[in-house]
């Protein structure tokens, strides 16, 4: 995979379990196909649930036959850039995985809005114990 996330890093996974990803591969990697591009790596709010239903994009029902196993709060999953701008716009954009988020949404969406809502964790949690991190 030669995606890159929107820090200018290698793309890190956003979710195994449910498997997400365009691909199904459980990153937010795209391509040309990919015309809604899914590249945010979001954490379900079910206030996000709620909105993406309201505006047509229903997240929660599960869809076999396209893999996709329905969503619920907390599960992380690759969302089309469009929608969670929408979202963000209407005041219910759901939480961030900035390293798990294709570098290709910055044409979409800027980085100081997807910074915003960042809920990433550092890899090294050892300085948290002494205020490092």
């Amino acid at each position: 995979m030669n995606d890159r996330n929107v820090l200018g890093q290698p793309l890190e996974p956003c979710s195994l379990d449910p498997l997400t990803g365009w691909f199904r591969d459980g990153a937010c990697a795209t391509g040309p196909q990919d015309r809604g591009s899914h590249t945010i790596c979001a954490v379900m709010t079910a206030e996000f649930l709620e909105h993406q239903r309201r505006i047509g994009n229903d997240l929660v029902t599960p869809i076999p036959q396209y893999r996709f196993p329905g969503l619920r709060p907390g599960d992380r999953w690759c969302v089309t850039a469009r929608n969670w701008m929408r979202a963000h716009l209407d005041g219910a954009a759901a939480p961030v995985v900035l390293a798990a988020t294709n570098e290709a949404v910055l044409t979409i969406v800027p980085l100081d809005v997807l910074q915003q809502y960042a809920v990433d964790v550092p890899p090294d949690l050892s300085g948290l114990e002494d205020g490092r991190v």
